[in-house]
């Protein structure tokens, strides 16, 4: 789950997110979802994720078992990545449900990973990190899903 090549600390903290494809694809995908769903999704999406990804890491940082962590993050970018592919859009409730779900192991793995040191210094970069991953998602899904319209505008498919 930590990166290859770094130890604790700042930069381990700072570059998890970045050079862990897993997460990379879930706040694309979240992103990118609640884009194709339109409004309100596209806010409230990238916003439900990270709070309750803070949920699950308090779940890490306390030790509380929670199955099948690596499985969960893998299949949030496949579950997520399907609702894309297929056009799913299941109402607002459902969709905060299904991220929500997938942010707990997000979290799990971030709050099970923290040194017992760094367990204490968790709430300003917490919310620190609440705040980037609310605009990486919103971001990078706004940017992934205009430029899907642009391609299928110009080549006659109407999304919706």
């Amino acid at each position: 789950m930590r990166p290859m090549g770094y130890g604790g600390g700042f930069i381990a903290g700072f570059t998890h997110p970045i050079v862990g494809w897993d997460h990379v694809a879930a706040m694309i995908a979240v992103g990118l979802w609640g884009a194709f769903l339109g409004a309100p999704a596209i806010w409230i999406l990238p916003v439900v994720f990270p709070l309750i990804m803070a949920f699950g890491a308090v779940a890490g940082i306390l030790g509380i078992p929670v199955p099948a962590i690596e499985t969960g993050i893998a299949l949030s970018a496949v579950v997520l990545g399907v609702m894309i592919l297929f056009a799913i859009k299941p109402p607002i409730w459902l969709s905060a449900v299904i991220v929500g779900a997938f942010a707990i192991f997000h979290g799990y793995a971030h709050g099970a990973e923290l040194p017992a040191d760094d367990k204490r210094f968790c709430l300003g970069p917490g919310v620190h990190h609440l705040q980037r991953d609310c605009y990486t998602s919103s971001v990078s899904g706004s940017a992934f899903w205009s430029a899907g319209q642009q391609v299928a505008w110009q080549s006659g498919v109407r999304a919706g």
